[in-house]
């Protein structure tokens, strides 16, 4: 039976509900707060506890059981065709500079693993952005251009030239000496090496509000605080209003399924991805166990789209039993990452006038090597170190060649303000929703999210995002009510799983 969790949790629940750490159950002092138990917020924490600072790390959920224990955990420099679009908007000096600070955080987690003696099945490969159709061609060749205008020693392949995949392409870009891992395991060593000397990592504590000065705070939902220097949001959606980050943001779902191989079943021989759409992600995984494994992921939307339906995973699982020998499919799971307009991530003051506020987010799908290069761009600036790409990742840059983006993500984000409220309900009673799915029902001269789960009980919420008030859509693959205007995820009680929402959708009574 295929489980609906990642194959790097497969151990536990999808969510888990800690992994060892307490929850906060008093008031702090500390240097700096953490605000998110991922990679960002994780390495941040890290490396300003090797500056000597108290660090406190604040997760809403377990270490490593939100976005990046649901990745691929690819850390590579090309990133499919992300050079390319930052070339067209930023230019050449800021495309060599992000290519070569990617190479920077896999050279810096290779030594983290490597003297912390990590494992975490820490693996060279090569990369591989290639064309499935002779539409991505020129996708591929501009990546090849922007790649070799940024100092990287890459390959274009060809037809003539065979590529370490069990299918022909059009084209490909090769990039050698990137790198893969297991994600959660080495979340949890670095999440290991912070408890100590004043530094303390804590789960289930969801922080609410922030405030910013001499000295910073922010308050959990238990109401605990914890007052500090420094305060650095790392979370996968920037969860403050104050930087203006959900109108410069877009939150993107995408889908994965595990494929183990039979016995003799071939393996590729780099980690790879489509140029074009729909995404096809793939790497390679071998379990501790010997069992051989191929990651497959894309079929990705916007976060609260129509489009999120379990027809996204039927169409991984296709793809990977047609091109690889697969025994059976064990695992699938989606996951959500903010994505800049703009193609840069956010690492540094969070708004121009921010005292003591820093955000470290906006990773767009590659977090394994932004996240890290977020945590170091924002511990110099925390020690006061120049650092050379504070300018790259300046969370208030302004990219006017982005503006076409923004127009178009407004003008969607309006439409659905508008739109979503216009649109008649789906059934007029709750009678009327069937076992395992949901329907918007009509309550009186408004309207209710309704949901009957597999045991035929109703959960009832009101539709309202309480983020900025857009109205939430079901997502049928992951039963879950998300926003389509900034991201935010609801589970069927109106629970928060995904931000910028900090709180939960009030609880209706289903209407009858």
């Amino acid at each position: 039976m295929t489980r609906h969790v990642p194959i790097w949790l497969a151990a536990g629940p999808a969510r888990m509900a800690s992994s060892g750490f307490p929850r906060l159950t008093e008031d702090l002092d500390a240097d700096v707060a953490v605000i998110g138990g991922g990679i960002s917020g994780l390495t941040t924490a890290l490396l300003c506890k090797q500056d000597g600072a108290r660090v406190v790390v604040l997760e809403r959920g377990a270490v490593a059981g939100g976005a990046s224990g649901f990745t691929t955990a690819k850390a590579s420099a090309l990133q499919q065709t992300k050079l390319a679009q930052i070339r067209s908007l930023h230019g050449d000096e800021a495309t060599a500079a992000y290519a070569r600070v990617s190479l920077e955080a896999i050279a810096w987690m290779e030594r983290t693993v490597q003297e912390r003696a990590i494992d975490c099945a820490w693996e060279r490969l090569p990369d591989v952005t290639y064309a499935a159709s002779e539409d991505e061609v020129d996708a591929v060749r501009r990546t090849a251009d922007a790649a070799r205008a940024a100092g990287l020693e890459v390959e274009l392949l060809d037809a003539d030239v065979p590529v370490p995949l069990p299918f022909a392409v059009r084209a490909a870009v090769r990039l050698g000496g990137q790198a893969q891992f297991h994600p959660v395991r080495y979340l949890h060593a670095l999440a290991a090496l912070i408890p100590g000397e004043d530094c303390h990592v804590f789960e289930q504590s969801a922080v609410v509000r922030v405030h910013e000065g001499s000295p910073c705070t922010a308050t959990t939902d238990d109401g605990h605080t914890v007052t500090a220097g420094a305060v650095v949001v790392c979370t996968n959606y920037p969860l403050l209003d104050r930087g203006l980050f959900f109108a410069r943001t877009e939150a993107v779902r995408s889908y994965l399924v595990a494929a183990r191989l039979n016995d003799g079943g071939a393996l590729p021989g780099s980690m790879a991805i489509s140029a074009g759409e729909p995404t096809r992600s793939i790497r390679p995984y071998v379990d501790e166990h010997g069992e051989r494994w191929v990651l497959v992921g894309g079929e990705g939307h916007t976060t609260g789209a129509d489009e999120a339906s379990t027809a996204r995973y039927e169409a991984l699982e296709c793809f990977a039993r047609e091109h690889f020998d697969v025994a059976e499919i064990s695992y699938r799971w989606s996951t959500q990452d903010g994505a800049p307009l703009d193609k840069l991530p956010y690492a540094g003051p969070y708004h121009p006038r921010a005292r003591g506020l820093y955000v470290n987010a906006g990773h767009q799908k590659w977090g394994m090597t932004n996240g890290t290069v977020g945590a170091h761009v924002v511990a110099d600036l925390i020690a006061g170190r120049d650092t050379p790409y504070a300018k790259l990742l300046d969370p208030n840059r302004v990219t006017v060649r982005a503006a076409p983006q923004l127009a178009r993500a407004q003008l969607r984000v309006g439409t659905h303000l508008l739109g979503d409220r216009l649109a008649p309900a789906e059934a007029s009673s709750s009678d009327d929703v069937p076992v395992g799915e949901a329907r918007v029902v009509r309550a009186g001269l408004g309207k209710v999210g309704v949901h009957r789960d597999d045991a035929g009980r109703l959960h009832a919420v009101s539709l309202r995002c309480t983020h900025l008030g857009c109205l939430t859509h079901w997502n049928d693959a992951e039963r879950s009510w998300d926003c389509p205007c900034h991201g935010s995820r609801f589970d069927p009680d109106g629970n928060v799983l995904a931000g910028p929402a900090v709180a939960p959708l009030q609880r209706r009574d289903p209407p009858r």
